[in-house]
């Protein structure tokens, strides 16, 4: 079976397309990552203090360079961009690998979801993980995926609740050892 980082497919239906992240998304990207708002809600759990924050069209350009970097490099993990077919670009990215450790979350996709603020809804969010989740779980090889959402991503939540996702009370434990909370969970059936 040919890996995802030997060819990254897109995932479409009426409403969204999800491929790999180009740096033609720059300018698109920076209204996402460059608005304070939409800081709260990105997963930087185990990034090593990265928030991800972008304060100009360089430094946005520069990320997209790093996740390139990840993807074909060194097969980390596959940064997707979430095009609206109905707004004509990109809303945001999806960020998605499969996670090995020695806690509740190995052999776990991890599944981060990173939208602009407009989008931060639950019908967008719920159509989303209803075009993803499970052609995840086959592209990366596991048997669950999770995904973070603390108490005050409220539409999130549900979205997820909507989804299948469960909230699980198991920490991902990070690198160095740190407890990380707020994830919900969906597995394969």
């Amino acid at each position: 079976m040919m890996s995802v980082y030997d060819s990254c497919p897109e995932l479409c239906d009426d409403t969204y397309r999800i491929r790999l992240i180009d740096p033609r998304d720059a300018e698109d990207l920076l209204a996402v990552y460059g608005d304070k708002l939409t800081l709260p809600f990105f997963n930087s759990d185990n990034c090593h203090g990265a928030n991800f924050y972008c304060r100009t069209l360089h430094d946005m350009q520069e990320s997209i360079k790093y996740w390139l970097l990840e993807y074909h490099e060194n097969r980390g993990f596959v940064r997707f961009a979430v095009e609206s077919l109905e707004a004509g670009g990109v809303i945001g990215t999806l960020e998605m690998f499969r996670r090995e450790a020695d806690d509740y979350y190995d052999d776990c996709g991890i599944l981060r979801i990173d939208l602009g603020v407009a989008y931060e809804r639950e019908d967008v969010i719920c159509s989303i993980l209803n075009l993803v989740s499970v052609p995840f779980m086959t592209l990366f090889g596991c048997s669950k995926i999770a995904t973070k959402a603390p108490l005050y991503a409220v539409e999130r939540r549900a979205a997820l609740a909507d989804a299948g996702y469960a909230a699980k009370r198991q920490p991902l434990i990070g690198h160095d050892g740190t407890h990380y909370y707020d994830y919900w969970q969906m597995l394969r059936d």
